[in-house]
This record gives structure tokens, sequence and C-alpha cells, in this order.
């Protein structure tokens, strides 16, 4: 078998606004394997600021894992294991590979027949014409989840945005949720979370910043409404550590993004251990292609959540690459009747 990887940068249709930046490119990286006449690929999701690997080495372990290929899968993501998202490639390209279609990784009634995934539709910082543009297409196309990214504006502007909402759909109708990425003061997060409570919020993501378990835990105890942890579980490899966090802070939910907790190895431990205490999850992408996504659709669709995911993030780019992945009323679908953009892939493969 003989591994290799390849760069690529995506290009956002429009610049998109969160509370630690706006973002114009994404940087992401594929990893190819070849045994005879089989191919599989997988796609390493790396956020530049995010990621727990953002490190100056990040190529050279890319390169090293690579050219030790032939330890096999599992010695090589113990070994990766402070690099989530090339964890995360490698298991793509391991299950691309022995794929009967190497875009195929999970067959079931999602890539056979078309069965939706209802997710959220997702709304990016700006001003506020900006976001209630987007919210404005997000209705029309049919989403009956919101994902509104706040942080960024004044707090008063993102309080009229929801109002508005509220004054035209019941939370029947609409469902809310608000991603904070980190952009509230703990000693002014409960304030600011009992003035949102009056929209009918369904929860919110990472109020305050990552690694204040403490304030964290208060937090998630005196809170209105549910409190989701996202940029909380990264950084985070020990199962022993991953259930002292869950039972020192005990959140109302969990988010879990592949590329950054460690694939689907790494997710399914944090899933195995909120199911232990009762706390909610769902899935969510991180920016990538629609290799990585198609990856990440195909696996959360065998988990039966009946929760919208955040899976929606596919139509980002001016330079993704094609794919049969189709959002529609709401829902990520994976349309045989489409195809893979092959030359692309070809190119990226070689």
């Amino acid at each position: 078998m003989k591994a290799s990887y390849k760069k690529y940068i995506l290009d956002f249709k429009v610049p998109s606004g969160t509370s630690r930046g706006i973002l114009t490119q994404k940087e992401t990286w594929f990893i190819v394997l070849k045994d005879q006449d089989k191919m599989g690929i997988g796609e390493c999701g790396i956020l530049r600021g995010l990621s727990v690997d953002d490190v100056p080495d990040y190529e050279q372990k890319l390169k090293w894992a690579c050219e030790n290929i032939h330890l096999g899968k599992e010695v090589l993501l113990k070994e990766l294991n402070e690099f989530p998202s090339i964890q995360f490639g490698l298991e793509q390209a391991y299950l691309s590979l022995d794929a009967n279609n190497m875009f195929e990784l999970y067959p079931s009634d999602f890539t056979k027949i078309q069965a939706p995934i209802p997710i959220n539709g997702l709304i990016w910082m700006g001003d506020s014409n900006f976001m209630l543009k987007q919210l404005e297409q997000k209705l029309k196309d049919g989403f009956q989840c919101i994902k509104m990214k706040i942080g960024a504006i004044d707090f008063e502007s993102e309080i009229a945005i929801l109002q508005s909402i509220r004054d035209n759909f019941s939370p029947e109708e609409i469902e809310l949720r608000v991603d904070a990425n980190g952009a509230f003061a703990p000693e002014e997060a409960l304030q600011k979370l009992e003035r949102l409570a009056q929209f009918k919020i369904h929860s919110i993501e990472q109020p305050i910043k990552a690694g204040q378990w403490d304030k964290m835990a208060q937090l998630c105890e005196k809170t209105p409404f549910p409190i989701a942890l996202d940029e909380e579980l990264i950084g985070i490899f020990d199962v022993t550590k991953k259930a002292e966090l869950l039972q020192t802070i005990q959140p109302q939910y969990i988010i879990l993004k592949p590329s950054l907790v460690g694939g689907f190895q790494g997710s399914q431990e944090w899933i195995d251990l909120a199911n232990k205490q009762q706390i909610g999850w769902w899935i969510t992408s991180a920016l990538e292609s629609n290799v990585g996504l198609n990856a990440i659709s195909q696996w959360t669709y065998t988990l039966s959540s009946p929760m919208p995911q955040g899976l929606g993030t596919g139509s980002l780019y001016t330079n993704n690459i094609e794919s049969p992945l189709q959002v529609e009323k709401g829902a990520i679908f994976y349309n045989n009747a489409l195809n893979w953009d092959k030359e692309l892939i070809e190119n990226i493969c070689t």
C-alpha cells in the first residue's frame, strides 16, 4: 500500500464571520491510499486558530503518517492521538479504500434511497442587514432549525434580530440555536443568557471561552436554557479526562466535530460517555469540503439521532468538489443521480 497527501485551498463564496474573525479561505489536506487497483481518499480538515493540531510541523506529521502507512490503521491512529484531523483523514481513507464505491463509506438508506438528515440552517455573523438577509433565505429554503452565530456585533443588534424572528415564528415553527464561540465574559454570561431566554432558544453553544470548567459548570447549573459544549471538547484526548470534564461541567449537550475531536473513534467515545450521563449530543461538520462532509453525513445517519445536525456547510465554497450531496427543505441527502467531480478527484489523487 502507498499513501500520499495533498493540500487544497477552499474559497468562500462570501466572507464568513465568526467571533474569531472573518473567513475568506479554508485550508484542507487530503490523504490518498492506493493498494493495487484500489484507491481511498480522506480529508484532514484542520481549522487554523481552533484545531489543537494547528502546529508548525503539521505537514511533517502528515508526511510521517504517509511514510509509515505500513504500520497499519490502529497503530497510526494511536500514534496520531494529538493530531485529530489526521486521525479522521486516515479513518476516511481506510474506509474509502475498503468500500465497493470509494465514496460510500457507510452504506445505508442515506446512500441507497436518499433518506434525509434534518440539519440546521447556519447564519454567519455580520451587520444586522447581512444577517437578516441570510435568515430570509434560510426560511425560504425550508429550514425549521436556525443556528445563529452571535458575539461579533453588539449584543443589542443580535437581540433585535432574534426578536424579529420570534415576532414572526413561534418556537414550534422555528427552532433557534445560537453559537457564541466563547464570546461572553464569565461575569456577564448569565445575565446575557437570561435576556436570550425570552426568545425560547433551544440551546447556546460555548457561551464562555473553553478551559474554565468551574465557571462553565456554574453556568450550566443556573442557565435558563440548555448549554452545549463545543470548543470545550477540543484537545481532550484521554477517555478518563473526557469523563471528568462531563462530570465536572454537566452540560445539557455536547457538539461533536470529528475533525476536531479525533474522527469517528474519538467522537464515539464522547457519545458513549454522554449517553451514560444522559447528556444530549449532535454532530457538526467543521467547514470540510464535500469529501469530509460526505463521510460525516454518512456516519451521522447510522447514529439515528432525531435532532437536526450541523451538516449544512457544503455550499459555502466556490471551488468545492462537486458531489451527490444536496440540501433541500432543511435536510441533507445523497442524490444518486448526481456524480462526484472525477476529474478534480483524479487531480487530487495524483
